[in-house]
């Protein structure tokens, strides 16, 4: 039934385009998901219509299931209210997780991309870009960086995306990266809290592709989420997924549970 689905999605998607020429599908099943997902990451901020989304949300959620959910009450935190948790973001079941967007906000356009903009649109679905398109024409303006916008997560496990622009490090790291990335987390979590959620879970905004130093990013990311937790009730999860950025928050955190994978 699965295969059935991923078929007729490549299909639909196909069938959008006249500028790829003869492609031939895939006959083995991750060939044909990573065509499907390089469709998805190429296609226009448009609707589509309601078999393909119906198809589109049985699939993704049937593929979420097999990777398996981790619910926040699965978790033991490391200190109050707060987490740490080393996994696939997009597996979490929570309040909101959190997008590393580009002032664009309508996703990762390279195709089978590894960052974490790219994997959340992908597995939402094409509303997501839908949505967060529809948020920029009407704003008018790229997205400033520092700050926050909300989406529904769609065929996420979460209940919201918040996405939001961190700052790009070229060169030496300065106090203006440093305010905006904690305008990043605080926008986040103001953003959250206006909208009660009780939960969110942050990735390591604007480390890897962005050039921040991941040190300073985690500590900053922890500082701040500490200071916003004294005032507010809500519960955060540091979710990273590469071993040297769990140790990172691991030591920030003083925490000694082991990773989740």
């Amino acid at each position: 039934m699965a295969n059935e689905k991923l078929s007729y999605l490549i299909h639909y998607l196909l069938s959008e385009r006249n500028d790829l020429g003869g492609i031939k599908i895939p006959e083995h099943d991750n060939d044909r998901f990573r065509l499907y997902r390089s469709l998805v990451n190429i296609r226009p901020a448009m609707k589509a219509d309601d078999t393909f989304l119906k198809t589109e949300d049985e699939y993704l959620t049937e593929l979420t299931a097999e990777k398996g959910i981790t619910a926040i009450e699965d978790l033991k935190p490391v200190e109050d209210n707060l987490y740490l948790r080393k996994g696939d973001i997009t597996t979490l079941k929570c309040g909101a997780v959190v997008n590393a967007a580009n002032s664009g906000m309508t996703g990762c356009w390279q195709p089978c991309h590894s960052c974490i903009d790219n994997c959340i649109h992908t597995f939402a679905g094409v509303r997501l870009r839908y949505q967060c398109n529809q948020i920029m024409q009407a704003q008018g303006y790229e997205e400033p960086t520092g700050k926050a916008k909300i989406t529904p997560a769609y065929n996420l496990p979460c209940d919201y995306v918040i996405h939001t622009v961190g700052p790009i490090v070229q060169g030496k790291l300065t106090a203006e990266h440093c305010r905006l990335l904690e305008s990043s987390y605080r926008s986040c979590l103001e953003t959250a809290v206006q909208n009660g959620i009780k939960s969110i879970a942050f990735c390591c905004i604007s480390t890897g592709v962005f050039g921040f130093p991941q040190n300073k990013a985690a500590e900053i990311a922890v500082h701040t989420v500490r200071t916003f937790c004294r005032t507010h009730k809500i519960k955060v999860i540091f979710n990273v997924f590469k071993e040297d950025d769990y140790e990172i928050y691991k030591r920030l955190l003083g925490s000694t549970e082991p990773s989740e994978s």
